[in-house]
Order: structure tokens, then sequence, then C-alpha cells
């Protein structure tokens, strides 16, 4: 990849790709967004891969979208519309990506963070890790595929809630949800995630690919029910008052305090 905030190395035919802003607990900025906008397009077109890890370098997977970014797409809307167009990227080319992709979830998952974890087919989370998708709680509504996802994977009964208050969950409470589908000790995560590799590395890939394509079907529909309005929406709100009172809040490390505008 050109820039350094998304690594990629490809061996044995299985792609591996990494969140690369340890610092910033890969918070999701412009170069990076733009990116995971692209690199499940180009790997999707690949006949000799049989799998795609994602995860994230450092102590956590991803904390969502970086502040000062945040900060930007108040200033200067506009660019936020281009943003929204990468978002619908990002999740209709990890739906439409035949490959199997394993979630090696080394960290905190949190908003888009989220979004990626449950986007992928096989998820192995370190426990003491944590994911929800907490945009109300900077102002945004849910747009980035959480709103559609969250009631798909865990039904609408907690999702709702969850998406409400941006409650987040433990790695243990996902896993009892059907949000993720392993739970490991953080010295077990490499290990674990291998197994399930090497079983993808010696499957029938044709079947694989296809059984993936088959079972996404009703995802890929909701999706493509969901984000134009999602996104618009997103735009909507990132020009509240409320959103900039939660960019605000946040830089001077204070409380929000919301007022509905």
């Amino acid at each position: 990849m050109s820039d350094s905030s998304l690594l990629l190395d490809i061996e044995d035919g299985v792609a591996r790709i990494t969140l690369n802003r340890p610092e910033q607990l890969n918070a999701v900025a412009g170069p990076l967004h733009t990116a995971l906008s692209r690199v499940f397009i180009d790997l999707a077109a690949r006949r000799d891969l049989r799998a795609i890890v994602l995860t994230g370098a450092g102590k956590a997977f991803c904390a969502g979208g970086d502040i000062e970014w945040m900060k930007a797409a108040v200033r200067d809307p506009e660019d936020f519309e281009v943003v929204t167009w990468e978002a619908k990227r990002i999740v209709y080319s990890m739906l439409d990506c035949e490959i199997p992709i394993i979630g090696r979830i080394n960290g905190h998952a949190v908003g888009l963070g989220a979004t990626l974890a449950l986007l992928c087919d096989i998820t192995v989370m370190a426990d003491g890790a944590r994911i929800g998708d907490p945009h109300v709680r900077v102002g945004l509504n849910a747009a980035d595929g959480g709103g559609f996802l969250w009631p798909a994977v865990i039904g609408y009964g907690r999702a709702r809630e969850m998406l409400l208050t941006g409650d987040l969950l433990t790695a243990q409470e996902a896993y009892a949800l059907g949000a993720i589908g392993h739970v490991v000790d953080p010295a077990d995560l490499d290990s674990t995630v291998d197994g399930i590799v090497a079983k993808l590395r010696h499957g029938a890939a044709k079947a694989i690919r296809w059984t993936k394509a088959g079972y996404t079907i009703p995802l890929r529909q909701l999706a493509h029910g969901h984000m134009d309005a999602g996104t618009a929406y997103e735009c909507l709100t990132n020009l509240t008052q409320d959103h900039r009172e939660a960019v605000e809040a946040f830089e001077a490390k204070r409380k929000p305090v919301f007022t509905g505008r």
C-alpha cells in the first residue's frame, strides 16, 4: 500500500492487512479510510488468495474515527461527503469479497472498528477487549454499517439499546450474543487465527468462496437498503451543534453537554 497507515503482506495465499496507527489506537483518518475503501476491491480480484486476516498494530484493533479528522469534517462538510462515499465502498467491498476475512481483534474495536470486525467472516477477539458503536456519543448517527449490522448479527432487542446508548460490550458479552466467534487469551490470539487460516488454506477454495458469496446475499441486500440513507443522515448530523460540541469536548477532555440542536 502507498500509505503506511495500512500495511499489506501477502504470503502463501494469505493476505494480512494491518491498521497501522498504533499511537492513535488505529483511529481512522483520511488516508487510512481511503485505503480501506480500496484494499478489499483489489484483493478480491486475486485468484491465488485463500484467506485475508485483518488486524491492528499495537494494543487496539481500531478506536473508530480520528478526532482531528472529525474536526476537519466539521470545518469542511463537503469533504465529509467523500468520506461517506468511501464508507459505502468499505462495507460493500468487504461483503462482496468472496475470500474469507478473519478478524484478529487484538484490542478494542469501536465505531468503525466494530463495523470492520462485524464485516469479517470469522472473528477471534482478545479477552479484555471491548466492542461497540458509540456514534451517538459524538453526536453522529451510526451510518458506517453498524446501523444494519448489529441488528442483523445479534438481533434487534439488544442492538437497538446499544446503538441508542453507545454502550460497549466486553469480549465475553459479544461472544454470548453471537457478535464474534472466539474469545481467547491474548497470548493465544495468533495460534487460534493461524489454525483457522490453515483450515481455509487447505480447503476447497472455490467451494469456500462461493459459500461466502451465498450467505452474504441477505447482508448485501441490507447494506444497499441502508447505506445511502444512513450516510445521508450522517452528513446531516455532521452539521449539528451537538456534534461540534462533542468534538470540542473530546479535545478539551470534558463531558459534552448536548442541547439537541
